[in-house]
């Protein structure tokens, strides 16, 4: 078998089964005579898991840790207008989804729409999460002082966070 044309995959007879707990799509390979040779294994990555949360939760730290300590994010924070630290928070939450669509559920969204929004919806969550309690720790979030700035700074911080958080659950 010099090349791939040998052996054709046939995407008509797939199927989706869960194997060691997690989904699959069960692809059958095939030789010319329609004949199954054996089958080939994809991950279905539609549910969203404790394992995923990890992962966002690491990724978010990714890029929460070198952004949250400039001193230019803080100032951002104490000059930006909310309105404009909304459309940025805003524009993350469209690129977080348009992401996990592409990667997750671009041909199974009808079906998945509830896991489609819980990991959306959690990926920029726990990115907020991560991005305040670290803030709060190294104390560049003036809670009780000025709580509005303390917002501002963490969605500015969140955008980036939710990137890798998002790039880092896509890795399996």
């Amino acid at each position: 078998m010099d090349t791939n044309d040998d052996i054709p995959i046939t995407n008509d007879k797939t199927s989706i089964k869960r194997i060691g707990g997690y989904l699959h799509r069960v692809i059958p390979i095939t030789d010319a005579t329609g004949k199954v040779l054996s089958h080939f294994l994809k991950p279905v990555m539609v549910e969203f898991r404790p394992r995923d949360l990890m992962q966002v939760v690491v990724g978010a730290s990714v890029l929460a840790v070198p952004v949250a300590f400039t001193e230019e994010t803080w100032n951002l924070g104490e000059e930006l207008p909310l309105l404009n630290v909304l459309m940025l928070s805003g524009i993350s939450v469209v690129f977080v989804g348009l992401f996990v669509y592409l990667n997750f559920y671009r041909y199974m969204l009808k079906a998945n729409i509830g896991e489609y929004a819980k990991r959306v919806i959690s990926i920029y969550f726990f990115s907020l999460l991560v991005v305040g309690v670290l803030l709060t720790i190294i104390q560049r979030c003036p809670w009780g002082a000025d709580n509005i700035i303390a917002l501002k700074i963490i969605l500015i911080v969140a955008f980036p966070a939710s990137m890798s958080a998002s790039l880092s659950d896509a890795i399996k």
